[in-house]
């Protein structure tokens, strides 16, 4: 069985009391709305990453040509 290294030694039945305590805490209807809260902030995360990103190749690019058209 492969072993998650974020779960260090759970077994499945730590797993299982895991998630029914979650279950108790938050009840049904509220853990689609947590993990629909979760992806939306994952996908923004993910956007502002390739924006940066984006910023930093275009200033490179910029760069690049301003250095060639001295030349």
């Amino acid at each position: 069985m492969a072993q998650l290294l974020f779960l260090g030694n759970l077994g499945t039945t730590e797993i299982l009391i895991i998630a029914l305590v979650v279950l108790l805490l938050f009840g049904g209807k509220k853990i689609p709305e947590l993990m629909h809260g979760i992806g939306k902030g994952v996908r923004s995360f993910k956007k502002g990453m390739n924006e940066i990103e984006n910023e930093i190749n275009t200033e490179v690019e910029k760069k690049e040509t301003y250095n060639k058209e001295e030349k």
